[in-house]
């Protein structure tokens, strides 16, 4: 070993409130993950959902940690900062749904005909799960741009995380479209679809450029620019769906305002429709909130250059 080499690990990664939190959602994984498969179990669309969430964040924070403490990911084109706190945000919001999805179907207060050693496993499960959630949402509150420091990362600020709230909604919008929708019915409904998917387009590309450190590609119109350019148009875009969804969902010439009571749980196209227009406008709500903080942080930006000259 070379003597005036530093050492190999990252000490950092091991002993620092981040590391402890990351060390944390490993062991929170790891523990979910034993528990389901040991006696806990999952069964149906939503325990196949939680399960995924749960070892994708796993194998993602396994990850994280190994490049972290072996310095590995200095080898790799990409903004670190940018990536972490990018997989932090999303496996928090992960997280959070597995741990209301999770105990909603599968946990009783009675104990199910497999004994009470079942139920305890699942509610030992959810509050692993919990518990896990707070672990990556602390790792995103570390890595968090505050006012009065220097910005590392794009998508350590608020308009970056909103970034990862929108696609996560997205991704919801498109799980309620694919389930028995009837988008297809009018040309006003497959517009807003189109809505939806070019959107969720716009912010992955948006993100991957951090990511990747691209962001001098567009230095010709400097990439705050950039970034309020494609947040008015979503804003714009998402106006329009958030209006025009309901109306040929709800709209007693075209549908009903009223669930149906014939309609089956689980598998009601009202129920489906219902579900993308509510997170339509949640995402039309993200999405202002980001033009608003995106325009904040190109002013302050703009004004720190400025006093830079002088």
């Amino acid at each position: 070993m070379d003597s005036q080499a530093g050492p190999y690990l990252n000490m950092r990664a091991l002993c620092s409130p981040l590391g402890a939190a990351r060390l944390c959602q490993l062991a929170m994984g790891c523990a979910v993950i034993a528990m389901v498969t040991h006696s806990a179990g999952f069964s149906g669309s939503q325990g196949v959902f939680c399960m995924a969430a749960w070892c994708f964040c796993f194998a993602m924070t396994v990850v994280v940690f190994f490049l972290d403490a072996t310095r590995l990911y200095s080898c790799l084109p990409i903004s670190w900062e940018n990536l972490t706190v990018t997989c932090a945000a999303f496996a928090t919001l992960m997280y959070v749904t597995a741990s209301v999805v999770y105990p909603l179907f599968f946990v009783q207060s009675e104990c199910p005909y497999a004994g009470c050693d079942v139920r305890n496993f699942r509610i030992a499960v959810t509050v692993c799960s919990i518990l896990g959630t707070l672990a990556y949402a602390a790792e995103v509150a570390l890595c968090r741009a505050r006012p009065g420091q220097a910005v590392v990362g794009y998508m350590a600020t608020v308009s970056g995380l909103l970034k990862v709230v929108q696609g996560f909604v997205a991704c919801i919008i498109f799980g309620a479209l694919a389930n028995r929708s009837e988008y297809s019915h009018y040309v006003a409904t497959i517009y807003c679809v189109v809505v939806y998917a070019f959107c969720f387009v716009l912010t992955v590309v948006v993100v991957i450029m951090t990511v990747c450190g691209r962001t001098k590609a567009v230095r010709c119109m400097s990439f705050d620019r950039f970034v309020v350019v494609c947040t008015l148009l979503e804003v714009l875009l998402y106006l329009s769906a958030s209006v025009v969804w309901p109306v040929f969902c709800f709209d007693t010439k075209y549908g009903s305002p009223w669930r149906p009571s014939s309609c089956p749980q689980g598998k009601c196209p009202w129920d489906s429709k219902v579900v993308v227009a509510v997170f339509s406008s949640v995402n039309f709500g993200l999405y202002v909130a980001d033009l608003i903080y995106s325009q904040r942080i190109r002013f302050v930006s703009s004004r720190m250059h400025s006093n830079s000259r002088v």
